[in-house]
């Protein structure tokens, strides 16, 4: 058994940022990632054209701003070589291939005693933390809806966690399920290489251009959201015009209201409007079932599909390993409190990147957690 100040759950982007706040502070703690590296989903599972949407001065963690000279958006790679620099600066070690099976709050003791399951060795290893941090992510387990008939189908299903490249479907007839960002960027990646290319667009979606967010957030540090989202929905129709005609339909409310109160980011255009435009991607409606290779529209339409991509997102799986979850987790595995205090529990518990909010978020709970633990240490001690 092995007793520490603080025990970190996860070293992606989340768990690195509240290290390294830690750290800043002297204060001791260790980190335990399932994975045999940190930032897996980004070194592992992201597809190979992709791009921070945000602009570097929203995508830096804490104490390393990105370089002056580096691009407004920065590429995949780019952004994995400052997370290698990161862990170099701030001396990261977390401890790999360390499951989490059990974490729960021991009352007599006022300590959380944590199981983990050593993947290399096969034994479990007990550890004894006076604060628990969370950061083990809103995507940390792959969603894919249940849909009739999907056991059925006779092609190649996949995530988009493990899609890399529309080079290896070439003349192939693919349906991507999902319209957020990772849908429609992965949609355009697949045209791109001649790919025979659908998209299930089902609810209404804002569309918008990485300029136009980049600016929104400007401005809604000074004037109300509402005013950001008339400036964004108004140069939103002066670029594409009316979607609905596409298949597209705009939400009701503005792109930052919905962010910020649901956290439904809106769609950031990569050029797969174009391609909806000039019929190279078609839009469908939902999906009513599947048989076989056939697929059956809500409209009634009917296709038949060699590959199905589903761009459906994650689901924090917190609440699998945290028994005592409820202390700042509510039964989705999503902060039971409401932005901006979600980031803290009760009982020294802590969640890290679970505002729906980026990496920008990620920075902003990191630093409020280290701050409040240090702040609990240096009271304890006086």
């Amino acid at each position: 058994m092995e007793e520490i100040v603080v025990l970190i759950v996860g070293a992606g982007p989340s768990g690195l940022a509240t290290s390294a706040c830690l750290s800043v502070h002297s204060i001791p703690h260790i980190i335990l990632e399932k994975e045999d590296i940190y930032a897996s989903l980004w070194k592992k599972r992201a597809y190979d054209r992709l791009k921070l949407h945000l602009a570097k001065e929203f995508c830096s963690l804490p104490f390393k701003p990105h370089s002056p000279d580096s691009p407004t958006y920065i590429p995949k790679d780019m952004f994995v070589d400052y997370l290698d620099d990161y862990v170099k600066t701030f001396n990261i070690q977390p401890k790999y291939q360390r499951h989490v099976e059990s974490a729960s709050y021991d009352e007599a003791d006022g300590k959380w005693r944590i199981e983990a399951k050593n993947v290399l060795t096969g034994g479990v290893e007990v550890y004894v933390a006076e604060f628990l941090v969370v950061a083990s992510g809103e995507n940390s387990g792959k969603y894919i809806p249940e849909l009739p008939g999907l056991d059925s189908f006779s092609g190649e299903t996949l995530h988009s966690s493990e899609y890399k490249s529309g080079a290896k479907f070439e003349n192939k007839e693919v349906l991507v399920v999902g319209c957020g960002n990772s849908g429609m960027e992965i949609a355009y990646d697949l045209s791109n290489y001649g790919v025979q290319t659908a998209i299930v667009i089902r609810n209404p979606v804002h569309v918008v251009t990485k300029e136009i967010v980049r600016v929104g957030m400007i401005f809604s540090k000074y004037l109300p959201i509402f005013i950001v989202d008339i400036m964004a929905v108004l140069m939103s129709n002066i670029l594409y015009g009316d979607l609905s005609k596409y298949g597209i339909r705009r939400p009701t409310k503005g792109p930052f209201y919905l962010k910020a109160t649901a956290g439904r980011a809106p769609v950031i255009d990569v050029g797969t409007v174009a391609k909806i435009k000039s019929k190279e991607i078609k839009v469908v409606p939902a999906i009513s079932s599947i048989d076989g290779k056939k697929v059956l529209f809500e409209d009634g339409a009917e296709r038949e599909f060699d590959v199905i991509v589903f761009a459906t997102g994650y689901r924090s799986v917190a609440n699998n390993w945290l028994k005592d979850f409820k202390h700042v987790l509510n039964e989705t595995g999503m902060p039971k409190n409401d932005f901006p205090h979600h980031w803290k529990g009760e009982k020294n518990l802590y969640c890290c990147g679970l505002s729906r909010r980026g990496l920008f978020g990620v920075s902003m709970d990191a630093s409020a957690i280290a701050d409040d633990i240090k702040k609990v240490v240096t009271e304890k001690l006086n």
